[in-house]
Order: structure tokens, then sequence, then C-alpha cells
């Protein structure tokens, strides 16, 4: 009996998170899903469209940026990990300093070098698509470690989960609306990106970026003690081992990379599917509006069900509930049934399944750090977001790859669409990928989740109990 009371005693000790912990932490991820949103919403279609780069280009630079994250993603976890907790945290003060840096960056992205040479463009474009990752990455460990620190409880860390998940749907909402509007008709009725309302946008959603940034820092509370422990030598590929080694985490590492390239990949490819198959480009949002819409909705019991039926169970049969809806509308397209309406309807009842996994992943990932801090004593936070966070933006590659393959085929040489010798047939695949790429990776999402992944409601039961003794 003293031993619950002990360990009970631990927990409440770090926890007792209040409205403006969850409204705080929320605000970090509006922060960086205003910035990201643009990489995800508008700037493929910058690239080959205004600055006329080719996609296949496009790729490439994306491919070389992550095998440069695969370097530095680990060394700036490492230096987290290491960093001596000061008075205003261990993990927040990284917000505080990278905030506007990560802004200015984001605006240098889309500054207007039209003028420049075919090689010009294209070392413009790497240099500040890289350095944007860099400071994406510097803002995004120290964040992505944050909760684990602000409570030990782990229904309130759900809550978290869920609270960043909508910062993040409002985050990227100015994004998809600047892939909306940032057209304008030319004389023979077709449209283009205007490229002074894309910049205008652009600035205007980094300075907002940056007061969510200094929101979060103000509003968020370090609660349970993190200190770094003695430096080792080797001590980072000792911790990437452990990691992937370990089943829950290289498996929800995994299936967030699939779900996040199959957002990016709806995202960027709607701005080129609305444009030459629906002939809609002012209706680009709605894709991804109709599968947020859930959110608003199952946000207030996701949390609930989670701790009922299992975070694992609830996501993963969510998840293949969206594949089949995406997998209808390829079959109705075999029988010649595609419209807008019937594409976004689908779209708001795949939002059904997704919302759990968009809710709960984060909770998720918090799992399995606890996992591997009680089975393999591995206490480096900022490494495992670090290693995290590489995972999530390779699942960024996958999704400019899915955009820009597809492209290829129906004949995007270069930079714009050789509309003179498109098919009937070409469009058909171009539609066809839209609905069947997304199916196929929420699918392998399902299969991860619910095979691979260990993590079930007992098992998550336990390892709570395991966590509080140590403590």
């Amino acid at each position: 009996m003293r031993k619950g009371v002990n360990m009970a005693n631990s927990i409440s000790a770090t926890s007792g998170i209040k409205a403006r912990d969850k409204i705080g932490y929320a605000m970090g991820d509006v922060a960086s899903c205003l910035v990201f949103g643009l990489t995800q919403s508008v700037l493929n279609k910058y690239y080959t469209d205004v600055l006329e780069i080719s996609v296949l280009s496009v790729m490439i630079m994306t491919i070389i940026a992550r095998i440069w994250d695969a370097i530095n993603d680990p060394i700036w976890g490492r230096l987290i990990d290491g960093a001596k907790p000061r008075s205003d945290g261990r993990y927040r003060r990284w917000i505080k300093i990278f905030a506007v840096p990560v802004a200015l960056a984001t605006i240098l992205m889309f500054a207007d070098v039209r003028g420049f040479s075919a090689g010009g463009k294209l070392a413009f474009i790497y240099v500040t698509y890289i350095l944007f990752g860099m400071l994406y990455t510097c803002i995004n460990i120290p964040y992505g470690s944050l909760a684990q620190v602000i409570t030990s409880d782990d229904k309130e860390r759900s809550s978290l989960s869920v609270f960043r998940s909508i910062g993040s749907t409002f985050g990227a909402m100015p994004a998809m609306v600047l892939a909306s509007i940032c057209y304008v008709k030319l004389a023979d009725g077709t449209s283009q990106m205007d490229y002074k309302k894309v910049f205008l946008g652009v600035v205007v959603i980094s300075v907002l970026s940056v007061l969510a940034y200094l929101l979060c820092y103000a509003w968020s509370k370090e609660r349970v003690e993190s200190r770094p422990d003695p430096r080792e030598k080797g001590q980072t590929m000792k911790v990437i081992k452990t990691l992937l080694k370990s089943r829950p985490f290289m498996a929800v590492s995994v299936a967030s990379m699939l779900f996040l390239a199959a957002q990016m990949f709806g995202q960027g490819y709607n701005a080129y599917l609305f444009d030459h198959y629906f002939h809609k480009t002012g209706l680009t949002m709605l894709p991804t509006v109709f599968q947020y819409l859930p959110v608003a909705v199952i946000m207030f019991f996701a949390t609930r069900m989670g701790n009922k039926f299992g975070r694992r169970e609830v996501c993963s049969y969510g998840i293949l509930l969206a594949a089949v809806f995406y997998i209808a509308l390829f079959v109705l397209a075999l029988f010649g049934v595609t419209n807008v309406w019937l594409y976004l309807a689908a779209c708001l009842a795949s939002g059904v399944g997704t919302a759990f996994i968009f809710l709960l992943i984060w909770v998720m990932a918090g799992d399995a750090i606890d996992y591997n801090r009680v089975t393999f004593g591995l206490n480096d936070e900022a490494t495992s977001y670090a290693f995290y966070s590489f995972m999530r933006k390779l699942g960024q590659t996958v999704a400019t790859i899915l955009i820009n393959v597809p492209l290829l085929r129906i004949g995007y040489e270069g930079s714009k669409l050789k509309t003179e010798g498109l098919t009937d047939a070409a469009l058909q695949r171009m539609y066809n990928s839209s609905v069947m790429i997304p199916a196929v990776l929420f699918l392998l999402v399902f299969l991860i989740l619910r095979f691979a992944y260990p993590l079930n409601k007992k098992a998550v039961e336990e390892l709570q109990v395991k966590k509080a003794a140590n403590q």
C-alpha cells in the first residue's frame, strides 16, 4: 500500500497542468505549422510554376536535404540533451531563441530570385531550403521534448497531444488559404501563381509564427526535473542503436512518417489536381479543410476513447476506415464516376478516420519514449525526438517524390504541364494517383500500428506503473 501511495505522490508532484499549459503548448504547434504548412501547401508549386524549376530538380534537392538532416538532426539532439537546465527550463528557452530565425528563414525561401540564372535559382533553393530545415530542427526538437517535462501523468500527456494536434490544425490553415487565393487569371482564362500575393502571405504567416512561439514560451511550464546524463564517448551512436532496436519507437516513427507523407501529398498534389483536373483553383484548400473538420468534434472525446479502448486500437482502425473511403473513390472512377463534390465528401469521411491518429500520434510517440526509458534506461529525450523528427522529415521527402513522379508521368516536363499533349487518359491517371497513393499509405500505417506497434491498452497501463516506480 505504501508503494502505491509513493507512486501516486510522485506523479502528482509533477502533474496538475492547467488550461494555460495546454493552450501554451498548443501554440508551439500553431507556430510550427504556420511555417511548415507553407512547405506543404505552397512551396512545391512555387518552385515549379514561379521559379520554373523542374520537378526532377525539386525531388533531388529534397533527397539531398534529408541526407544532411540524417547528420544534422542527431547532432542537434545530442546538444540539447547535453545542455544544462537554466532558470527558464531545459527546453523552453530554445523556443524563444530560434523563433525569429525560423521566421526569417521561411521568408528567405520565397525571396524574389526570378531574375537569377537557372543555376543561380537552383543554388538559392538548395541553400535556403536546407537552412530552413536546420533552423526548424533547432526549435522543433526541444518543443517535441517539452511534453515529457510539462507533466509526468499519462492522461495529461494524452491531453497535451490532443491540444498539440488542434494547434497544428489552426497553424496549417493560413498556408492552405494562401494556396487557394494566390492565383491571378490570365487573358486566356487560365490561372497562374501571383508572386506578390505569395510573398505577402508568407511574410504575414511568418510574423504570426513568431508571436505564437513566444506565447508557447510564456505559457508553458517545465514541472518534471530533467538533467543531462554524463557525456560518454560514442554516446550518440549508442542512443541511435538503442532507438533502432526499440520496436515501439521504430513502429510509431515509421507510422508517423507515412501518415505525414499522406497528409503532405494531399496538400501539395491538390494544388495541381484542382488546377488541371477539376479546374477549380479556388477550392484547392477544401480537401484539407474537410479532412480537418471532424477533428473539431472528435477532439472532445479522442483522449477518453484512447484511454478506454487503447490508443493503438482507435488509431489503427480509424486510419483503416480512411483508406476504405479512398479505395471507394478509385472503384467509382473505374465506372466513370468522378466529380469534385464526391471527392470532397470522401475527404470529409476519411477525416473521421484519420482524426484519431492526428490527435493521438504524439502521445503514442511519448509512450514509446517512456518504454525506452523503462526498458533500456534511455533518458535522452531530445535525441529521441531528433530521430523521430528526422523520420517525419523523411515523410516530407516521400510526399515530394509521390507528388512529382505522377506529374512527370502526365507531362510536367521541366516546370510546366505540356497541356497540348495531355490526354484524357493522362488526366485520369492524375486523379487515380490522388486517391490511391493516400489509400496505400493509410493501409501501411494500419498494418504497422496493428501488428508492429506493441503498446496496446494493457501494455501502456503496465508501462505507466513501471515508470512511476522508477521516479
